[in-house]
């Protein structure tokens, strides 16, 4: 027992074991229920569905919001609130190119959620690995988080500048390899990412990848690409590994839900755009703006309440005009 006690208390990334252990014990139940419960069938998820299962993620994440304000400070819970909205908000262009890439595939709506949910474990996983390589070197040379804070306001200002450029899934290069150098197969085979068939070239049974796998593979790299922005981002708002990695995927874990609720209606969320923008400018100035105010670090309730303010005033004006404006179906 006390052997077991001491490994439980000790320090892992700042933070105690058993916080880690709580985290990923909630998140494999989450992923256990989800698919083994609520979508053990290939179905498609109906609207409703989708707006409460989006709703309950959201209230799990801010209920964990909560109780990292009440064990470990105002301070870790207002950092964990603000990463939590920024990664939220990075997630509905997430969506867009989802539905993008579901599109482009003729992606059935039963077999989608399956896509999504093989994505996000790729993405638990890749955000763990992208996360502890970011917190090593910060915590080595804390220089880095000057450099993240430019290329926060590059980014940004990159956005604004392309807002209205779409992405083109066509011009892929990763499919344009992928269908160069391997078998792929232009049709579906269910809910398969491999299928064995007859090689025209050889008339051998041979492996197919089917488009399937082809669309789960260009979500994960897209994935990797917003990780880019994302994870920079929280950082420039708290060190900790476990505020940065537990808001990062509270955030991603409703995607799925998310996906299904707004992909029909992604366009009327256009302002959002920049108004995250905006937010990538703002947290990459405050890190040049703390030393010349005499501070460590911009206060957390600041940071909190303008990412708040900007998002919800993109969320909002985005509504406003576009009010009127019919959904799109989905796949």
């Amino acid at each position: 027992m006390d052997i077991l006690t001491t490994v439980l208390f000790a320090d892992w990334l700042t933070k105690p074991v058993w916080m880690w252990l709580m985290f990923i014990a909630i998140v494999a139940v989450l992923l256990v229920l989800d698919l083994g419960v609520l979508h053990k069938e290939h179905r498609e998820i109906t609207a409703r569905e989708s707006l409460v299962l989006s709703a309950a993620y959201i209230g799990l994440g801010l209920a964990f919001g909560g109780w990292v304000w009440w064990s470990l400070g105002a301070n870790s819970g207002m950092e964990y609130l603000t990463g939590f909205a920024v990664e939220k908000a990075l997630a509905m262009d997430n969506v867009f190119v989802i539905a993008m890439i579901f599109g482009f595939f003729a992606v059935p709506l039963k077999y989608q959620h399956r896509v999504l949910f093989w994505g996000i474990l790729g993405v638990i996983v890749l955000r763990a690995i992208m996360i502890g390589f970011g917190a090593a070197i910060v915590s080595e040379f804390s220089w880095v988080l000057y450099v993240f804070a430019v290329f926060l306001i590059g980014t940004g200002i990159k956005m604004i500048l392309f807002a209205d450029k779409d992405y083109d899934v066509a011009t892929s290069p990763l499919l344009a390899f992928m269908r160069r150098r391997f078998n792929v197969t232009d049709e579906h085979h269910g809910e398969r990412f491999f299928v064995r068939k007859e090689d025209p070239k050889t008339g051998r049974l041979a492996w197919f990848m089917t488009p399937l796998f082809l669309a789960l593979v260009l979500i994960e790299v897209a994935d990797v690409i917003f990780a880019v922005d994302s994870v920079p981002a929280i950082f420039a708002i708290t060190t900790d590994p476990f505020i940065v990695y537990t808001s990062n995927i509270f955030a991603i874990l409703g995607l799925r839900a998310l996906y299904f609720a707004l992909a029909a209606m992604v366009k009327r969320f256009h302002y959002l755009k920049l108004a995250l923008a905006v937010v990538l400018i703002f947290i990459g100035s405050k890190i040049f703006a703390a030393p010349l105010l005499g501070l460590d670090k911009v206060p957390p309730a600041v940071s909190l309440s303008v990412t708040f303010g900007i998002l919800a005033a993109g969320v909002l004006y985005s509504l406003w005009k576009t009010q009127g404006q019919a959904p799109e179906r989905l796949g």
